[in-house]
């Protein structure tokens, strides 16, 4: 079982409890009143702490989660069982309106997160007026840069899932919160991109204490991430240059490295949410994250099984074998009557043909007792491959900086295929899409890169995709009735 490494366990636990059940409640909630010696250093991170906790998919979140932000791309299926949740198949056929569950429990998770990372800021000011030594007014702000850093995060999901969607900055009281209006996404995006500013010039380019901290290069390549959604390719091509030039993060040596539990916020990651069992045999106290759990094979001996949602489909193993992707495609699946090489069958008898094979955890590492599978696995939201492959996106379409790394479009592209075990080829964009299909499979980016890219009706329409409607989930009716300003999502029926 991994060491103990998640962010701060025992911080975000202690927050847990003096903010009087905070992480518990909605966004709606006024500012509670937390009991912190505002004085103390070594209270500082406690706020931060309890913002990457609020990043954690519960186990219902997690279903939530893969169903919306994948399934409704053409490399993921729902899977589980046709019995099982009936709203999350919605988005294979892109039937699902106002009213599904499953997109208004994403619409309050990125606002929890959004709100414990306000809190966290807010905090902040706090312990500025009290405290006194320089280095922890330093810590301060570089405290404040984490939790911006996070809140960015939570806005760029809510802006590319609804577009038009409210800024809340800060804490706010149930009536203030409720006759909020919407911002334009431009505006949401211009409110992420100096969140990110703001972190980049405060967050160390490391931290010494706990590992996955995000640091100067996750807001970097967080923001780069943006960029490419407001076609702002030379501040793409800008901060991704300057990850590649650091030479602080490269490739693992095989593919399958980059999804294994040793080597969570290894070299090759720039931003993951962490998850551990702590190597405890039950309970839910830890920091339990239930994205992998989620996905594992559907009627298999335990302990590797999970509810077996978010499959891939047909569509991609084919794009995988036209393209002679064998490494990528060997690690991406999980094959019903196949064992893995770590010896793990995935019986005859499960539900669905395939499963995600990159939050594939052993069992030999399990100590858990029930429900056990993937939950020491952490989440990936940005690798160095995908730097790369930024940046060459961002060149070939026409960023004119100068890169200090001395990198072209064709050496990133060329250097994430090499580790694929393929040959060179142009850097077109289209070689860059299919390779940012290829090496980003089931990591929640194809929905998103095909609307960006303006292809979502050409490969989606036959599944159901409506150009004009699509593009953008519904802002739920549910929270329309809490809040008459927010607008209604144009081609849905509320």
């Amino acid at each position: 079982m991994k060491a103990i490494r998640i962010i701060l366990v025992a911080a975000a636990a202690a927050l847990t409890v003096s903010c009087s059940g905070f992480l518990n409640i909605r966004q709606e909630a006024t500012m509670p009143s937390s009991g912190l010696d505002y004085s103390k250093t070594d209270n500082i991170f406690l706020p931060v702490s309890a913002a990457y906790a609020s990043m954690r998919l519960s186990e219902g979140r997690a279903q939530c989660y893969v169903g919306v932000m994948e399934i409704a791309s053409d490399d993921a299926d729902k899977g589980s069982t046709e019995a099982d949740g009936p709203t999350v198949g919605e988005f294979d056929t892109f039937t699902y309106g106002p009213s599904n569950n499953n997109i208004e429990a994403m619409w309050n998770f990125f606002y929890d997160i959004s709100s414990a990372a306000n809190y966290a800021i807010e905090s902040m000011d706090l312990f500025k007026e009290a405290i006194t030594s320089e280095l922890g007014l330093l810590q301060v702000e570089q405290c404040r840069g984490e939790a911006k850093i996070i809140r960015a995060y939570a806005y760029f999901n809510l802006v590319r899932l609804f577009g038009t969607v409210p800024i809340i900055d800060r804490t706010m009281s149930s009536s203030e919160l409720s006759s909020m209006s919407a911002s334009p996404a431009e505006k949401v995006y211009e409110f992420i991109y100096k969140d990110l500013d703001d972190a980049i010039a405060v967050v160390p380019e490391s931290f010494t204490d706990y590992k996955g901290r995000y640091n100067k290069y996750t807001a970097m390549a967080l923001k780069a991430k943006v960029a490419l959604y407001r076609k702002d390719w030379d501040e793409a091509a800008r901060l991704t240059d300057l990850i590649i030039a650091s030479g602080r993060y490269s490739l693992m040596n095989r593919f399958k490295d980059a999804f294994n539990v040793e080597n969570e916020y290894g070299a090759e990651s720039l931003m993951e949410v962490g998850s551990s069992d702590l190597g405890q045999t039950n309970g839910n106290v830890m920091p339990l994250c239930y994205y992998g759990f989620m996905q594992g094979p559907r009627g298999n001996k335990e302990p590797f099984q999970g509810w077996g949602y978010k499959v891939p489909s047909q569509a991609l193993i084919d794009f995988f074998d036209a393209r002679g992707d064998v490494v990528r495609k060997s690690v991406t699946l999980l094959v019903r009557g196949e064992t893995t090489p770590e010896g793990d069958l995935v019986s005859e008898s499960c539900t669905n043909p395939y499963y995600n094979g990159k939050v594939y955890v052993p069992c030999n590492t399990n100590t858990r007792s029930y429900n056990a599978y993937a939950l020491d696995h952490n989440m990936r939201l940005i690798r160095y491959a995908d730097v790369l492959l930024m940046f060459a996106e961002a060149m070939a379409q026409g960023a004119s900086i100068s890169p200090t790394s001395g990198y072209t479009a064709l050496m990133a592209l060329t250097e994430v295929r090499n580790r694929a075990g393929l040959a060179p080829v142009p850097a077109t964009l289209d070689n860059i899409y299919d390779e940012r299909r290829a090496e980003l499979a089931l990591e929640e980016n194809r929905f998103f890169d095909l609307v960006r890219w303006g292809k979502a009706e050409e490969v989606l329409g036959p599944l159901g995709f409506k150009s004009g409607k699509n593009e953008l989930f519904p802002i739920p009716g549910p929270q329309r009735e809490l809040n008459p300003n927010l607008p209604a999502t144009p081609g849905y029926t509320y």
